[in-house]
């Protein structure tokens, strides 16, 4: 991968990581499916007439809406309205291994043995952080939030068996279409208070949904997007690494969450889980 896609790759992971900061924040004043529906019928009206038609692959962009965006982001947000920003990024990361084992699945790509110890560590690292007395009773979030990770690498084999065919920006625009009504009505079956929310709501919970709609997905989704459409899978994905760096040091930073003992160990443990498997795929890489 050439330098400059480097730098740009790594961008994403800062920009998620502020997304991450401004859901923390605006969950206090949207229940979670809310705050996602508006987050992507936002970026949907603010794209959608500036670019490309899926023409041809509307089928494929609402399935992929479906699960890289609404079951994705509602499990994950779900989640996150319930446990500390710092405790979800580093369960998010079990992106890594779930996307070996989609790519396994859905690519028919072969994992190897040091992948699959990569994804023993860093499940294990998940393991050590769930079985501490402080986090049993935040289990069920921890889960929601392990599934959304789970979606999410799925999503990502998805558009990349587009090969391109959709554009980075069409296919932001498109995902927001479909997945932001389905959002919100999820949001009027699952949660209430939404009048509520709308009429109490400060100017922290309307720019987390700017941010949101213009920051993570707008300007994250389409750099992402672009990069991963323009080199392999294997070569993108270890940027991932850099996320929870990033949003755990803005969680204590802005939030002034702490962190304990058993999650710092926990989160090293995955963190080296996944450096395993990014040092594997980086071998490969270099040998395509």
């Amino acid at each position: 991968m050439p330098i400059r896609e480097m730098f740009v790759a790594g961008s994403v992971p800062l920009i998620w990581a502020f997304g991450f900061i401004f859901a923390k924040a605006g969950l206090h004043e949207f229940p979670p499916l809310m705050l996602m529906g508006f987050r992507f019928c936002l970026t949907a009206l603010l794209l959608v007439w500036f670019v490309a038609r899926p023409a041809g692959y509307y089928l494929k962009v609402f399935q992929i809406s479906m699960v890289s965006a609404t079951l994705q982001y509602g499990l994950t947000f779900t989640g996150l309205s319930q446990i500390d920003a710092s405790l979800a990024i580093i369960i998010i990361q079990l992106e890594v291994p779930f996307g070996v084992l989609s790519a396994a699945i859905l690519l028919g790509e072969r994992p190897g043995l040091q992948r699959l110890l990569g994804m023993l560590v860093a499940f294990a690292g998940i393991g050590l952080i769930a079985g501490q007395p402080n986090f049993e009773n935040q289990l069920f979030p921890m889960l929601l939030t392990a599934s959304g990770a789970a979606m999410w690498s799925i999503g990502q084999v998805m558009v990349k068996q587009l090969n391109g065919a959709v554009g980075s920006f069409s296919l932001i625009a498109w995902v927001g279409v479909f997945s932001g009504p389905q959002m919100l009505l999820a949001s009027w079956i699952f949660e209430n208070g939404q009048i509520e929310a709308i009429q109490s709501a400060s100017w922290v919970g309307w720019g987390a949904i700017l941010y949101l709609a213009l920051g993570m997905t707008a300007l994250g989704y389409g750099i992402w997007y672009a990069v991963l459409s323009r080199n392999h899978v294997s070569q993108v994905m270890p940027f991932l690494l850099l996320m929870p760096i990033f949003t755990i040091i803005l969680s204590v930073l802005i939030l002034d969450e702490t962190l304990g003992t058993a999650m710092i160990i926990g989160g090293i443990t995955v963190l080296i889980g996944l450096a395993i498997i990014t040092f594997t795929r980086s071998q490969e890489a270099r040998t395509s």
